[in-house]
């Protein structure tokens, strides 16, 4: 069964925009829930310019869901992780210029130190992730550092859809998609688990939702967009049934 981890690091955006206490993540965590995620996701970065330390620290303690916390492998973010003890830590590519993660970690620059992040998660009993590009190298560089799940970037995708008119038969799309597919049976014949996420959106997920093997689908902004206009229960729910459907399209 594929599951849905929603992204809230959009609610505290909204929230640090005014340096205020609402809308609080807590809430929107278990609304999401409600609406039938099965996990929640947030990133922690270095410069705490959405989520806070003490945001973490509520999901972690109030609600009842899983946790999978994006960060960068750095021996702060480690020790946090190691004492909160999310269900899993995925390690991310981050600059202080991005507006959003930009592209997929690149193991094969930095593999001792990913692979020292990771068996130290590992050893702290945390389900270990990387978030990578496509790429066949890099997913034998996941294998390498031990990590147990690949998330792949389906940024490219989503761009070449919007470019495309949201066409999904073009070619552009297509190949992009055949990409991902590629880089999914990689990661299941070397024994890891294919997750997938960045920039999906309601008119793009089915094509992602319907490849064999992927287990958990990330999704954030377009979530939130949503929720703004419909509440975060109702969005969640939509997004689920669209998963829902395209694995049982033929």
């Amino acid at each position: 069964m594929i599951e849905l981890g929603v992204n809230i690091d959009h609610v505290a955006t909204i929230r640090q925009a005014r340096q205020t206490y609402e809308p609080e993540p807590v809430w929107a965590a278990a609304e999401a829930h409600l609406g039938g995620a099965d996990g929640i996701t947030v990133h922690l970065r270095e410069d705490r310019r959405h989520i806070q330390d003490s945001d973490v620290e509520k999901l972690r303690t109030l609600t009842q869901i899983k946790l999978n916390l994006e960060m960068a492998a750095t021996d702060e973010m480690v020790g946090i992780a190691c004492r909160l003890k999310p269900e899993m830590a995925m390690l991310v590519p981050e600059g202080r210029n991005e507006i959003t993660t930009e592209g997929g970690l690149d193991i094969l620059s930095q593999e001792e130190k990913l692979k020292r992040a990771v068996g130290v998660l590992s050893d702290a009993g945390i389900l270990s992730s990387v978030f990578i590009d496509a790429d066949l190298a890099q997913i034998d560089a996941a294998a390498r550092i031990g990590a147990r799940v690949c998330e792949i970037h389906t940024g490219p995708y989503a761009h070449a859809f919007h470019t495309m008119g949201r066409d999904a038969e073009s070619p552009a799309v297509v190949a992009e998609l055949e990409k991902i597919r590629d880089a999914g049976d990689a990661i299941l014949a070397r024994g890891m688990r294919f997750n997938a996420g960045h920039a999906l959106t309601y008119f793009n997920v089915q094509p992602i939702a319907r490849l064999p093997g992927v287990r958990e689908l990330h999704i954030g902004h377009a979530i939130v967009s949503r929720a703004v206009f419909v509440g975060m229960r109702e969005a969640v729910k939509e997004m689920k049934r669209l998963i829902r459907e395209a694995r049982l399209l033929p």
